[in-house]
């Protein structure tokens, strides 16, 4: 039975708009039509939300990541025994390993049909470092100047798991354990196009698609064209105007839209432990 809510629920972005935080929620329990509806406006709207003090079984987070869409596929990482769609990110205090997702990247951009959503829970927080990054790729398309608008809007972008996942990738080079079972295989050496400048399905904005860590080119191009132009991206969508930092704290979840940002997953927690649940709702084909 869906909750009945005694309070609307508020939604406070941050001043550029990029991000907001929610509250006037309780996720453990279905929210019911209207309230649902809020919550996909405010993500649609301001692309990442913040859900403070939500104490959430992965039962509960399982749930709510049902009620924004189907679960996405998650490769090259073993899921939680039991939880075959849900995804433990944890680093214990004594591991020396790069920290889990320290790279500007849209989730699982290498599928033909990426996740829309991400959904990331903190279990344990650190009491330092950890932060997250978001790049509003919307926004920054929208900076660019026409000239460069007509340029990109042909061009397909390369995409691939391989710098990553595949076995010449940073995660087969590794020598420090990591508590985080990842899967190194071939499958990440494929690879797929999508458009460079993609349309978002429910708001028709135009946004930037492509991230250094899994855009491996640009189709019809040479490496030092590709290069060039995906470098000049890279650095103007990355600028710090639109950008939104997002500091975490105990019990949060935050959800974000991979069709129209990338994110960076900051370290700065060496020494303590760091435990997070992620969930991802299954996306369409970019357009």
């Amino acid at each position: 039975m869906a909750a009945t809510l005694a309070e609307p629920i508020t939604v406070t972005p941050q001043p550029s708009g990029f991000g907001a935080q929610v509250t006037g929620l309780d996720l453990s329990r279905p929210l019911d039509a209207a309230t649902l509806g809020q919550v996909k406006d405010a993500w649609a709207r301001h692309a990442v939300l913040a859900f403070p003090g939500q104490p959430l079984s992965l039962e509960a987070l399982e749930a709510f990541t049902l009620q924004i869409g189907p679960f996405g596929v998650d490769p090259f990482i073993k899921p939680m025994p039991g939880h075959p769609n849900v995804l433990e990110l944890r680093r214990e205090p004594d591991e020396t390993s790069k920290n889990f997702g320290a790279g500007w990247h849209s989730d699982w951009s290498f599928q033909k049909e990426p996740p829309a959503a991400t959904l990331l829970r903190s279990e344990v927080t650190p009491p330092v470092g950890g932060d997250t990054l978001f790049a509003d790729c919307a926004r920054a398309y929208d900076a660019l100047s026409d000239g460069m608008k007509a340029l990109l809007a042909p061009l397909q972008a390369v995409h691939s798991a391989t710098r990553a996942y595949g076995t010449q990738g940073a995660y087969a080079k590794e020598t420090q354990a990591r508590t985080m079972q990842i899967i190194v295989s071939t499958e990440a050496e494929k690879t797929l196009t999508h458009p460079l400048v993609r349309t978002h399905p429910i708001t028709g904005r135009k946004a930037l698609f492509v991230s250094p860590t899994y855009t491996v080119g640009i189709e019809g191009l040479t490496y030092q064209e590709s290069h060039a132009i995906l470098g000049f991206l890279y650095r103007h969508m990355t600028q710090e105007q639109f950008i939104y930092r997002h500091s975490w704290s105990q019990g949060m979840l935050l959800m974000w839209d991979n069709r129209c940002t990338v994110h960076f997953a900051e370290g700065g927690y060496d020494g303590h432990l760091r435990v997070m649940h992620r969930t991802t709702v299954a996306g369409d084909v970019p357009v």
